[in-house]
């Protein structure tokens, strides 16, 4: 008999570039799991449309129609629970989480951030990464904890920062590994490859160092 497929719910606000790159690894049976259901904070983003032209279920649950923050995250997921997920991913879902949603997922939710975690934490990362002058930047995805891209990293991707780089350069080199690292990172949980045991992220039973898995392009032309 064959391993049930891992069930995936990814949450989104927004145009879903890197939602398309699960997609697209799911279908290329590269993630050997199912994405059941997409669902945004955001009505009409571009994110929904991939969803529904790929045939997965979709949902809009407007935080702006809730009255604080935890009872729309007591809402969401309870729509997340419907679908019986065994992993819940964080795809450009721009909200500030409850821990008490954090806790409920936690070793079972990843997030993806544009910046070599702990560095550069929130939004902004590409351009205050230019004007402190760095000379490397990147990606990283990491479990979720209560604290703001603060979870245990699972794989980070440096890139080079080139001389004539403005934010949008840098963001699209960025983003060029997030469509990498994500499915990768995504492959190693439903193969149960991955995993979290108290603060400590675990690949192939062995533990990754604090940075997680780096992947660095920095020497390449």
């Amino acid at each position: 008999m064959s391993e049930l497929r891992h069930r995936i719910v990814v949450l989104i606000s927004g145009s879903g570039t890197n939602l398309q790159a699960l997609m697209d690894a799911v279908s290329a049976g590269e993630i050997a799991a199912d994405i059941v259901a997409v669902i945004s904070n955001r009505p009409a983003v571009g994110g929904l449309t991939r969803a529904e032209q790929a045939g997965i279920a979709t949902e809009v649950l407007d935080h702006k129609q809730f009255a604080d923050r935890a009872a729309f995250d007591a809402a969401l997921a309870d729509r997340i629970d419907a679908y019986q997920p065994d992993l819940v991913v964080l795809a450009g879902f721009m909200r500030i989480l409850t821990p008490a949603f954090t806790g409920r997922y936690a070793g079972r939710m990843l997030n993806i951030h544009p910046s070599l975690l702990p560095a550069y934490q929130g939004l902004a990362t590409h351009q205050r990464a230019l004007d402190a002058g760095e000379t490397a930047h990147g990606v990283t995805v990491h479990f979720v904890t209560a604290e703001l891209d603060g979870g245990p990293s699972v794989i980070q991707a440096k890139v080079p920062v080139l001389t004539d780089d403005n934010a949008e350069s840098l963001a699209k080199r960025v983003q060029q590994q997030e469509h990498i690292v994500y499915p990768l990172a995504v492959k190693w949980f439903t193969e149960s490859r991955l995993r979290l045991s108290e603060g400590q992220v675990w690949l192939d039973n062995e533990p990754l160092p604090s940075s997680g898995h780096l992947i660095d392009t920095t020497s390449r032309p």
